[in-house]
């Protein structure tokens, strides 16, 4: 099942596909873009690819889920996996792969000396869009190792679904700014020079940024500065290579959303984004859409068939009353059954009365007419729920009708082990057919 008019997203197709290197589920947060990308993760691998998912979500259900006790910051091979490939997962650890960079990149004196700083250890914890860009770091790190076939990539819960492609260039952005290059022109001029620059120079702005950060603040910072300093153009130099990674066509993109106004909005935002910034667009993955077997009853059928009940007002249940309502609708006592038996071979039963044409209605017992009632309209709640997604799906469809679309039914719980995942995979690859 897909949007009425939208093409079908072939997932396997995609999986399956040699030159699909890379899988990156984004959408706004809580539309399950971590089970989506793990559920992908388990059909590639049991497809026969050797698959990475690397996840920014701290929960630890999707690690149970695989059957790891605990995710880090270092891929771990999942069990249990059928067929011929193979399944790693890993948990983003964003300080950690700061570090890494930072030992990376420097000789191990100055290495010690950026990771002791104050500056640093607040900048690699905390630091606004340091998670996204840390996850495009780590990206880039496992796709240069070229030891697995495909990476999927589920994108941080950020408050903006771009923060994640923004992040590079913001971070590049702010270890280029001038406020830094300000802060490194003392140590860059040297000697004597330098001494007299930093004196005379920045006394005037030294003082007045100790009083607004902290004297301590700006010589932690400044400290930092001067060990980094060799390392700011590789920030650029690596974050300018991930984004040009995002575009390359061995990437894909998928967008993941809930059938619901608000997320639907954000991710028609997100198509458009990813269209200006030429970046290959796989389709949308519609989750958690609602359904049901019964939906030629409608809801308006179903809540007046309610009300009748509810009313005692079942209609035509004597015989020779069509068309009276209410209580005194009701058969009478019924007479005792003859000695002949009628000529069907069946005697109508006592508490039944024949109806116009033949039909013979049963008046339910108040228990039984309270909870088909209560039946009746928890359908007719679903039917409109029904009727709302799909009106937000045709909005989006008629706003988009080039991109791809594969729905997930709506699972009674949460996914806790790998047979759930491969459910969520099986309704991935069929459009959300059971």
């Amino acid at each position: 099942m897909t949007l009425d008019g939208a093409p079908g997203l072939e997932v396997d197709p995609l999986l399956d596909d040699p030159a699909t290197r890379i899988v990156v589920c984004c959408g706004a947060g809580g539309v399950g873009k971590t089970t989506t990308a793990a559920a992908l993760g388990v059909r590639a691998a049991e497809r026969g690819r050797k698959v990475v998912v690397l996840t920014i979500d701290p929960a630890r259900r999707l690690a149970q889920s695989m059957g790891i006790d605990q995710l880090d910051n270092t891929p771990r091979r999942v069990d249990g996996i059928e067929g011929g490939g193979e399944l790693h997962a890993m948990m983003l650890d964003m300080k950690r792969t700061f570090d890494e960079i930072v030992e990376a990149h420097a000789d191990p004196s100055r290495a010690s000396a950026i990771l002791g700083n104050p500056f640093y250890q607040s900048l690699s914890a905390g630091f606004a869009g340091t998670q996204e860009y840390m996850a495009m770091e780590k990206l880039g790190q496992l796709r240069a190792r070229d030891e697995w076939d495909l990476i999927v990539v589920d994108t941080p819960p950020s408050r903006s679904a771009l923060d994640f492609l923004d992040a590079p260039k913001r971070l590049g952005s702010f270890l280029d700014g001038k406020f830094i290059k300000l802060l490194m022109a003392p140590a860059k001029v040297g000697g004597r020079a330098g001494m007299k620059f930093l004196n005379v120079g920045m006394s005037m702005m030294t003082g007045t940024l100790g009083k607004l950060l902290g004297g301590q603040l700006l010589r932690d910072v400044q400290t930092f500065v001067a060990a980094m300093d060799t390392m700011f153009g590789g920030f650029r130099t690596r974050a300018d290579a991930t984004y040009r990674l995002l575009q390359a066509p061995g990437t894909a993109f998928l967008v993941v959303a809930a059938p619901e106004r608000d997320a639907l909005r954000e991710a028609a935002y997100f198509v458009e984004r990813l269209a200006a910034e030429r970046m290959p667009l796989a389709g949308l993955v519609l989750n958690r859409v609602h359904g049901s077997g019964a939906d030629r009853l409608s809801a308006e059928r179903a809540l007046a068939a309610a009300e009748n009940l509810e009313e005692g007002r079942i209609v035509d249940q004597g015989a020779g009353k069509t068309g009276v309502r209410g209580p005194e609708a009701l058969s009478p006592e019924p007479e005792a059954p003859e000695t002949t038996p009628a000529r069907s071979g069946t005697a109508a039963a006592p508490d039944a009365a024949t109806a116009p044409g033949g039909a013979v209605a049963t008046a339910p017992s108040p228990a039984v007419a309270d909870l088909t009632a209560g039946l009746l309209r928890l359908h007719a709640e679903r039917m409109q729920v029904l009727a709302r997604e799909q009106r937000t799906r045709d909005r989006f469809a008629a706003l988009h009708p080039e991109v791809a679309v594969t729905e997930v039914a709506a699972l009674p719980g949460d996914v806790h082990d790998l047979a759930g995942l491969r459910a969520i995979g099986d309704r991935l690859a069929t459009g959300g057919a059971a």
